[in-house]
């Protein structure tokens, strides 16, 4: 009867055995990549700079962002001296109004955005010569930036450019 009893008591009750594993039991330096879960492991649970550089396969890391652009504030425009649109960004038109005079046009508002520009080839070519260049909105469109190159004398001549929109 006892022993009926034992059976019918395990049947009821299960017979599980709960292995308990603390960070306590585990000798340092006995766990390996193969023993922990893929994705299973998140930031606090490493100790800060636990992880050095032959750690990390840098090989599987993505791309790494400008950590002071968010989207849509990259805005630029590469723009060889007869006016035209070599490459751009958040643009929608570009082009030479007068000697030495251009206007490009940005898909939003750029009023409170910074125009930072420079004498610069379109190519791979050498630069272009001696110049300057200055900046400054456009008075009669909100999205657009007016731009000025001059030679070495300072006579407004046509020069390619390069202008960054930070906003």
């Amino acid at each position: 009867m006892a022993v009926a009893l034992v059976a019918l008591f395990m049947a009821m009750g299960g017979s599980a055995y709960a292995l308990v594993i603390t960070s306590g039991s585990i000798k340092n330096n006995t766990i390996r990549s193969v023993d922990v879960h893929n994705r299973s492991l998140i930031g606090k649970d490493v100790r800060s700079n636990g992880l050095g550089g032959r750690a990390i396969k840098e090989s599987t890391l993505g791309p790494v962002p400008a950590a002071f652009f968010t989207e849509g504030s990259q805005h630029f425009a590469v723009v060889n001296a007869g006016g035209q649109q070599v490459r751009a960004r958040g643009t929608t038109s570009a082009a030479r109004t007068n000697e030495g005079r251009y206007q490009v046009i940005f898909n939003r508002d750029v009023r409170g955005c910074g125009y930072y520009a420079t004498i610069g080839g379109p190519t791979a070519a050498a630069p272009p010569d001696n110049g300057q260049v200055t900046v400054s909105g456009l008075a009669s469109n909100v999205n657009g930036v007016d731009i000025r190159t001059t030679g070495a004398a300072g006579n407004d001549a046509n020069k390619p450019f390069h202008l960054l929109v930070l906003c």
